[in-house]
């Protein structure tokens, strides 16, 4: 595997040598200080070009930069559907390579970098030919960092969570597991997520990033209550899906609460109470049921 030292040196001789890329820079996880550095890190890079055109029209310039396992065009594929996109002023390459590292490169021109750079404040410069790089602090993850809620997201999460809840519970009845499982993961889950999210910024003073998809939450969480949120995961059949959706609700109940506590937001117990209540109901009504109540 090329070490990040090799993997920099290419980056830049490629843009040293080409006069058509005038200006480097990274954004990502490297440009990040604060993050732990591993084998799998992406190199995110954008060259600053005088124009796309001869670079999209040559599709093998790309292979100076290594063997590819696969690659993605994001533009491209996005082009294919019919969607409309920038191809004068960027262009992106996903390239993972065979050694493991991958670079996830885009070309831009001046037009684009003059509307994007620095936006994110994980941005590192690299190569300046011309000076054109605007000047911008020292990166930071704070763009990153969880936000406090106001009382309108947090009222609204806390009633989302209950008045869907329960459709996992009639998923579960109607035999319909696809469903269920969908409904868990993409919006019940992500509220319970979400509650623990603010529940660590709140114990964080508001300066910490849980990453992408939430991928550092471990490291701030009490094991027990890490243990009990991968167990909603398990939902390989009826019984461990109806112990998922109990014990959703159960850290919900339990981390909701105090998270308003925090913020000094009411929590309306009554409605939670209800719809629990009602979820556990559903339960334990026979598959042969005619009514509800």
């Amino acid at each position: 595997m090329r070490t990040e030292k090799e993997m920099f040196d290419l980056i830049l001789d490629v843009a040293n040598r080409n006069d058509k890329i005038r200006a480097v820079y990274m954004n990502g996880s490297r440009a990040n200080p604060n993050i732990k550095k591993d084998i799998f890190q992406d190199y995110d890079i954008v060259y600053v070009v005088t124009e796309t055109e001869s670079f999209l029209s040559d599709d093998g310039w790309i292979s100076v930069f290594g063997e590819l396992i696969i690659f993605q065009e994001p533009d491209k594929l996005d082009k294919m559907q019919g969607r409309d996109v920038d191809l004068k002023n960027g262009y992106g390459y996903l390239m993972q390579f065979t050694d493991g590292n991958r670079i996830d490169l885009h070309i831009q021109t001046m037009e684009g970098l003059m509307k994007e750079y620095g936006t994110d404040k994980l941005t590192v410069p690299l190569l300046d030919k011309d000076n054109c790089l605007p000047k911008i602090p020292a990166p930071s993850d704070e763009d990153y960092w969880v936000k406090k809620p106001t009382y309108g997201q947090y009222f609204s999460r806390c009633n989302n969570f209950w008045w869907v809840a329960p459709y996992c519970a009639k998923g579960l009845w109607r035999q319909e597991i696809l469903f269920t499982i969908e409904v868990l993961n993409s919006y019940v889950r992500q509220e319970l997520l979400t509650m623990l999210y603010w529940h660590v910024g709140a114990q964080t003073e508001f300066k910490v990033s849980i990453g992408k998809a939430n991928k550092y939450l471990k490291e701030y969480l009490d094991l027990d209550v890490w243990t009990r949120l991968m167990k909603t995961f398990n939902m390989s059949d009826y019984d461990s899906s109806w112990n998922a959706l109990i014990t959703t609700c159960e850290l919900f109940e339990e981390i909701a609460p105090k998270v308003g506590k925090i913020f000094e937001y009411d929590y309306n117990y009554d409605e939670a109470k209800r719809s629990f209540d009602f979820i556990k109901h559903i339960k334990e009504l026979p598959n042969t049921a005619t009514k509800i109540y």
